[in-house]
């Protein structure tokens, strides 16, 4: 996977899959722009790493469920780079409550943060590839959340569903400028998010429940995304790649493997 003198922007890129995904980009040859909302010095730490490895790397700070510091955030990687090549939509929200108790501020915001913001960005970058004119590559951060109604990510559900289908008209509408667009669905990672939801003993106890039996690693999406951004991937878009150790496998079937153990 060669992605030199690429220009790649990550959101959420500061910690967690962005973190993952910025490296794993930059070890690939690629300059990369982290956005971060709150986390500035892990943000300047990535960027740090970033050019260790030989790249640029530039650190930017945008809410990205708003739609104008998004647009803003696009122009600045285009005007201290002088392109954008690749666009990955990584930053999340998410509050995990039942529906019918549900903190309304909370709920808005996951869904502010986790489908407008895939949006916006998703938007603002094909906008700067199709002016540049030399085609682009998109990769959407989604979950497999989005086919399977978790309990108490309502949400999370309904914004990660929403921008499945986002990624996939954008794929059609934007093919005729040569702009690739495609999904991934990663599966229980590993990050400082999931921190937010399980105690270490849960996430010990959860990793011995999946099919491959551990969790993933950001780095592991990481070489993914990056593989779906690379030139490699070019007869790849609207399509959706799953990379979950088999966690999205009929329940059934664990199930059955554990009673024939």
């Amino acid at each position: 996977m060669d992605l030199s003198g690429k220009n790649i922007l990550v959101t959420g890129g500061s910690r967690g899959i962005g973190r993952g995904c910025a490296l794993e980009l930059a070890k690939a040859g690629a300059n990369v722009a982290v956005n971060y909302h709150s986390s500035s010095e892990a943000a300047a730490e990535v960027v740090k790493e970033i050019e260790s490895l030989g790249q640029k790397g530039l650190a930017l700070q945008a809410d990205v469920s708003n739609q104008e510091s998004v647009e803003q955030m696009v122009a600045r990687v285009a005007e201290a780079w002088g392109s954008l090549n690749g666009y990955v939509s990584n930053a999340v929200y998410s509050d995990r409550e039942k529906m019918v108790d549900a903190d309304m501020d909370g709920f808005r915001r996951t869904v502010d943060v986790s489908m407008w913001g895939a949006f916006y960005g998703v938007r603002a970058a094909s906008q700067q590839m199709i002016k540049q004119k030399s085609g682009g590559a998109i990769t959407v951060v989604s979950s497999p959340h989005s086919v399977i109604p978790f309990p108490g990510a309502m949400a999370y559900n309904m914004a990660k569903a929403a921008i499945d289908q986002m990624a996939r008209t954008a794929a059609i509408e934007l093919a005729e400028h040569k702009i690739r667009v495609n999904i991934m669905h990663p599966g229980w990672i590993d990050t400082p998010g999931e921190r937010k939801f399980f105690s270490e003993e849960e996430l010990a106890a959860g990793a011995g429940n999946i099919p491959w039996n551990r969790l993933g690693t950001p780095e592991e999406i990481g070489r993914a995304i990056a593989f779906t951004l690379s030139p490699d991937a070019d007869y790849m878009t609207g399509s959706t790649l799953l990379m979950d150790g088999g966690i999205s496998l009929p329940w059934w079937a664990a199930m059955r493997q554990k009673v024939e153990e």
